[in-house]
């Protein structure tokens, strides 16, 4: 008989020896990360209690009490909060992540997750889209080469971006897309084209179709185009989400539209930054809240979200009739040139019956905080109300605003003051509401400082946990952190993220809420938030004692429709709503 070999014989030896030792478990060590002795909140909105959580790669293997465990780095969350990562329901970080992708003032804040795409979404773009997207950039310039949603994605990932980022398709740019800017209404094969791109955005991802229904060109879309869009995300396992044809006088009549088209289309469905705008508007807060308490009992899933502030952020368009600003912002600078057209709209600005959301009827030129311009010239106004710069021009506040968007080329940004204090904490504790800052993520340096924020952008989160949670009491920590994470997680169909769950993606914020605090003023809104440790996305960390890392952490995350998602794809993907109650 052959002798066998010494080396072969170890090498048996060896692997029966191996055989013998128990399996590890999928929870047990070694871990890359170990977060020890912190309060754990899991998401659930559930009691918390002291424990550990035990990272491996991009994945949480263990969450439960203390045990004696080592990871290669081990955070100390003694006297920390431990929860999910924050899900910002509505970003306009589309274009700073140009600039700084480590997506600074929402990242100290405990956010994980940006959710962009409000009614407009970076594709799908025409070359002609594509060249006058680019004409109009103001501050952060960038070149376009992308034409689809899905590229524009794949280009940010492969770019480096420290939070995970996932993006609506937007009615409005599949409108433009199709019919232009202009007050048309498309044809049976113009809006099955655009039911087509809908559908194309969605496999590439798209969590669903969002709506912005008070900017022209998406204002002439009728309830039935909407219904449309949205059954193709539906579909595909997306929602529908909106910016209402109003939030004022016309509110409850549009919150009915939006609810119908939850019902008609049979995708779910989200109210952007809900609010009852203008003072004589705002007793509409509770019946409101009654019909869709009403809505979601009958069956509609329809949710919402907020920011924690009284006044709301877009541009002087709001102010003026859609009328004047068909076609684009190009033809409405060139209209308002013209005199007759200049009286009828200051007519129309100052008529609160007009029939259009009408922002500058219900903040008046006091309440309208002149935020970001596009021209040098003009940069020295910002932070002045719109009727200071009247009176220093001696002009009306009307013709002032005319005359800004035409000498500054642009919307030019303004914060408007138009809600309660009051409605705003009684939002903060509904169960089916959850948070997004309707900002950018900026950095409190370079070009970030050429206009003036909204303080949303650098404080909404901590606000929230802040003041209305740990000084007002309004809310308690785990319903909040639950509506900061699982709640947006599930009404999005997200796959094994918005909780700290074994085989969950290891997206972690470490915080303090005794000290957790915002800063941002309307004054001075480029302060920081304080009082988050540590952030851990897909389990690198992207904030460390408080200081971002640069890690390019962040990841895309898509949608059920999305054929790289677990179990993707428009045809299997409506029966896979992940919906919670």
């Amino acid at each position: 008989m052959k002798v066998m070999d010494h080396h072969c014989l170890a090498a048996i030896l060896a692997f029966l020896a191996l055989g013998s030792q128990p399996v590890r478990a999928a929870g047990e060590g070694p871990y890359d990360v170990v977060i020890k002795g912190g309060r754990i909140y899991d998401g659930s909105g559930g009691e918390p209690y002291v424990g550990d959580v035990g990272i491996r790669a991009d994945r949480i293997v263990y969450v439960g009490k203390p045990r004696p465990i080592r990871g290669t780095r081990t955070i100390d969350a003694r006297g920390q909060a431990v929860a999910p990562g924050f899900i910002n329901m509505l970003s306009q970080a589309q274009e700073s992540i140009f600039v700084d992708g480590r997506e600074v003032s929402d990242l100290v804040q405990g956010v994980t997750l940006e959710v962009i795409g409000e009614g407009d979404s970076m594709g799908p773009l025409t070359d002609a889209m594509a060249s006058r997207n680019v004409s109009r950039q103001s501050d952060i310039k960038y070149p376009i080469k992308w034409r689809t949603l899905g590229q524009y994605l794949d280009e940010r990932e492969h770019a480096g971006i420290s939070l995970n980022l996932a993006s609506f398709v937007g009615a409005t740019t599949v409108r433009d897309y199709v019919l232009g800017e202009s007050d048309v209404q498309p044809t049976e094969p113009q809006l099955q084209q655009m039911r087509g791109l809908v559908r194309r955005a969605m496999e590439e991802g798209a969590l669903g179709v969002s709506s912005a229904l008070i900017y022209a060109p998406a204002i002439f879309a009728k309830t039935e185009e909407l219904v449309a869009l949205a059954s193709e995300a539906g579909a595909c396992g997306g929602i529908y989400i909106s910016h209402m044809r109003s939030e004022g006088d016309r509110f409850l009549e549009a919150l009915d539209e939006t609810i119908s088209i939850a019902r008609r289309s049979g995708a779910p469905a989200e109210i952007y930054h809900l609010k009852a705008g203008g003072k004589p508007n705002w007793s509409k807060l509770d019946p409101a809240i009654a019909k869709i308490q009403a809505a979601r009992a009958s069956g509609v899933r329809i949710t919402a979200d907020m920011y924690t502030y009284t006044a709301g952020g877009t541009g002087l368009d709001a102010a003026m009739p859609p009328w004047v600003r068909e076609g684009g912002l190009e033809a409405w600078i060139k209209r308002m040139k013209d005199l007759a057209v200049r009286a009828r709209v200051v007519k129309d600005m100052d008529d609160p019956h007009t029939g259009y959301e009408n922002l500058y009827i219900h903040a008046g030129a006091d309440g309208m905080l002149l935020a970001a311009f596009k021209s040098d010239a003009l940069k020295p106004l910002t932070g002045k109300t719109l009727a200071e710069v009247a009176r220093m021009r001696h002009s009306s506040p009307e013709e002032t605003a005319m005359d800004l968007v035409i000498e500054d080329g642009s919307r030019v940004g303004v914060i408007y003051f138009l809600m309660s204090e009051d409605n705003v904490r009684k939002e903060t504790t509904l169960p089916w509401m959850s948070f997004g800052s309707d900002e950018a993520a900026p950095a409190p340096e370079g070009v970030f400082l050429q206009s003036h924020s909204h303080p949303r952008a650098y404080g909404n989160f901590a606000r929230l946990l802040a003041k209305y949670v740990r000084d007002e009491k309004v809310v308690k920590l785990p319903d909040a952190i639950h509506r900061l994470t699982a709640l947006p997680a599930a009404n999005l169909s997200l796959k094994d993220r918005g909780r700290l769950r074994e085989g969950y993606f290891a997206d972690v914020v470490v915080f303090d809420p005794d000290t957790i605090q915002d800063h941002a003023t309307y004054e001075n809104a480029a302060q920081l938030a304080t009082g988050v440790k540590d952030v851990l996305v897909n389990g690198e960390l992207a904030l460390l004692d408080g200081k971002p890392t640069g890690a390019h952490s962040g990841r895309i995350v898509r949608g059920r429709g999305g054929s790289g998602a677990p179990g993707g794809g428009c045809r299997s993907a409506a029966k896979d709503w992940a919906w919670e109650w």
